[in-house]
């Protein structure tokens, strides 16, 4: 069987503890390089986590012939500038939440991929989550009557601590600033967009 060669284009916290790890527990997926700005921070991750390659740009890494998929970790704002840059070298693409900040990116990205024949995909993983999936085969079976509403809660338990990127003060300030970022909702993808997400593929699929 073929294997999956990932490349892993930063060294966000969110690709070093979650997501290098899920890929290593799948069947058929391998962590090939990883990249950094910065060389030697590259290095030093690769290193700790045994990676066989680091890459001192993100250039390098789309340029990388063993390298079949990539995964996007970076700030919101540069989802679809290196998410298009990777589909354009022949990558497919799993991009971190949100897959962009606006509809036309989004488009743009959708068609970069089209062009060149890879797969895009948003790393939203609750609608794979086994509950969900045994959800959406009630609602469609029937077994529980037809749907007329949904209701739930959706948090994490760290929501509240003092250093929450996504919800200090201090965090929330800056998303609001002038010039500083795309406002508080599009900066974090707060967890009500990610419950009435889910809730929509549940009943759209």
């Amino acid at each position: 069987m073929t294997t999956l060669r990932w490349g892993i284009l930063s060294t966000a916290n969110i690709a070093t503890e979650k997501v290098i790890p899920g890929i290593r527990r799948a069947a058929r997926n391998e962590i090939a390089a990883i990249a950094s700005r910065d060389g030697e921070t590259a290095r030093r991750v690769a290193d700790r986590l045994a990676i066989p390659r680091a890459h001192g740009s993100y250039e390098a890494l789309l340029a990388d012939p063993d390298v079949d998929a990539v995964y996007i970790p970076l700030p919101n704002h540069l989802h679809a500038e290196w998410s298009i840059a990777a589909a354009r070298a022949g990558k497919h693409v799993l991009c971190e939440k949100p897959l962009a900040l606006t509809a036309a990116d989004a488009e743009r990205m959708i068609e970069a991929a089209e062009a060149a024949g890879v797969h895009l995909m948003e790393a939203f993983m609750y609608r794979h989550h086994p509950s969900w999936v045994t959800v959406r085969e009630l609602v469609a079976s029937g077994r529980i009557g037809t749907l007329t509403a949904v209701q739930s809660w959706f948090g994490h338990p760290w929501a509240f601590a003092p250093l929450a990127i996504r919800t200090s003060s201090r965090r929330r300030a800056a998303s609001v600033r002038p010039g500083v970022g795309p406002g508080w909702g599009r900066a974090s993808n707060p967890p009500g967009c990610r419950a009435m997400r889910t809730h929509r593929s549940t009943v759209l699929g």
